[in-house]
């Protein structure tokens, strides 16, 4: 399967293609927002190769406000992982719950749920499964169980994205609504969720500790060659450390919520990205400060953090290129224009379960969330106006699909190197989880339909 950034490319060639086949049109427009019924023809702007080259540069400085608040996020939480102050966290809890282990399920999804569903902790839950499958596997489960901790805990929450910058944020911008529109639903969605992921592994666990045949990988087979490591001390300083990490998302939280929009008598801060940058960039320092780090680690650790999302922001370039391109070529209201014919007399209801089900196959093919959300919401959403669905319905599918997608599909990096961890197999893996992505797609279709309604 080829990479994110050659499947972007080779649609960045395929748009500038269309461009000589699709015919140029545009709208009218108010506030930047198309009119529905205003669309007419214009003259033909086919898109050349250097046309295509430029495209990805361009796309990077239109969206330059998101790519920088993203690498600000890695630098944040490269800091904090240094200091081992998330280790410690998991490890105390490990330690407390010794010989009850049956709580460490609920107790670590909702903790890993939490992440997901804030800054959409994916990728940095691969430190985790070394650490605990081999607890899990030592109190008589299998390793199914411990990888469904982490991955279906992390993964429910980022389904049921509340402030997830990587999901929600870019997805949102692009969209023209706030991290605030839409979330009392996706808090509802979340609590849902993770009610039932907790209760689908909670279930397999006692089936599994109950009668052993019943797993489906045998249990003690994928044990890890390593032992848990050595209980981490949770210093007062680590302690500290997790006041500002904690107190980091909840400002963030805070901060976008329009509260003067909903009525609400509690300050509105109104924060956006250049804000959140800064947030996360004096967190970050401040964390560092801490554990007493020199000022070259802690500036070297924020940068090798950045570092780590730069892939991130150049998705988010390429695929903004793409747009970049649809619009240069004067094909993206056609589209938009075609779409609006397409839905012309269908419900809200129908055109958000429509949209939701259009990206599960978009996220096969482009795993990263927010390379899928700068190529595909500009273009969605303004359809989602014409058919009465505001953007943060959209975003809401949008990310619902994205994340269910991402625990099940075989592109998805962290499935593969979790169950590599695991000694897994992914037909395995496929038989214990089928029954539990069925429950989330009809958990989410509810959910959207629910929204299109009241909304």
């Amino acid at each position: 399967m080829p990479t994110a950034y050659t499947i972007l490319f080779a649609l960045l060639v395929v748009v500038a293609i269309a461009t000589w086949l699709i015919p140029a049109g545009e709208y009218d427009r108010v506030d930047g927002l198309p009119v529905a019924g205003s669309y007419h023809e214009v003259e033909r702007q086919g898109q050349r190769v250097g046309d295509i080259i430029l495209a990805s540069f361009r796309g990077f400085y239109d969206a330059v406000d998101i790519a920088v608040f993203i690498l600000m996020v890695g630098g944040f939480l490269g800091v904090v992982m240094k200091t081992g102050a998330i280790d410690a966290g998991v490890s105390g809890v490990v330690q407390r719950l010794n010989g009850k282990e049956i709580l460490l399920i609920p107790v670590l999804m909702i903790a890993f749920s939490l992440g997901g569903t804030s800054f959409g902790m994916w990728e940095e839950t691969m430190a985790f499964y070394p650490l605990l499958i081999p607890v899990f596997l030592a109190a008589g489960y299998d390793a199914v169980v411990g990888i469904s901790v982490i991955l279906i805990g992390a993964g429910a929450g980022v389904i049921s994205s509340t402030v997830n910058p990587f999901a929600t944020g870019i997805a949102s911008g692009f969209a023209g609504v706030t991290l605030g529109d839409g979330i009392l639903l996706r808090v509802l969605q979340w609590l849902v969720f993770e009610g039932v992921a907790i209760w689908y592994v909670a279930s397999y666990a006692a089936k599994v500790k109950k009668d052993p045949s019943r797993s489906v990988v045998g249990v003690g087979s994928g044990r890890l060659q390593v032992t848990a490591d050595k209980p981490i001390e949770l210093t007062q300083r680590r302690k500290a450390i997790l006041v500002i990490f904690g107190g980091v998302f909840l400002i963030m939280t805070y901060a976008v919520i329009p509260f003067d929009e909903m009525g609400l008598g509690l300050p509105t801060l109104g924060w956006w990205f250049p804000e959140l940058s800064a947030l996360f960039l004096v967190g970050g320092v401040i964390a560092g400060l801490i554990d007493r780090m020199k000022e070259t680690e802690i500036a070297e650790t924020f940068v090798a953090g950045c570092a780590d999302l730069l892939g991130v922001a150049l998705i988010i370039g390429i695929s903004r290129g793409i747009t970049v391109i649809m619009n240069d070529g004067a094909v993206t209201d056609t589209i938009l224009y075609w779409g609006e014919q397409a839905l012309a007399g269908a419900g809200a209801v129908l055109f958000v379960v429509l949209v939701y089900l259009i990206y599960l196959p978009l996220s096969i093919l482009i795993p990263s969330s927010s390379g899928l959300a700068t190529l595909s919401i500009p273009i969605v959403a303004p359809l989602g106006r014409f058919a009465g669905v505001g953007g943060d319905l959209v975003v809401t599918a949008f990310q619902s699909a994205s994340g269910l997608v991402n625990i099940i599909t075989p592109t998805a990096a962290v499935v593969m190197g979790a169950l590599a961890l695991g000694k897994v197999g992914y037909d395995q893996w496929f038989k214990y989880i089928w029954k539990l992505i069925l429950y989330f797609l009809a958990l989410t279709l509810l959910f959207l339909a629910a929204g299109a309604v009241l909304g």
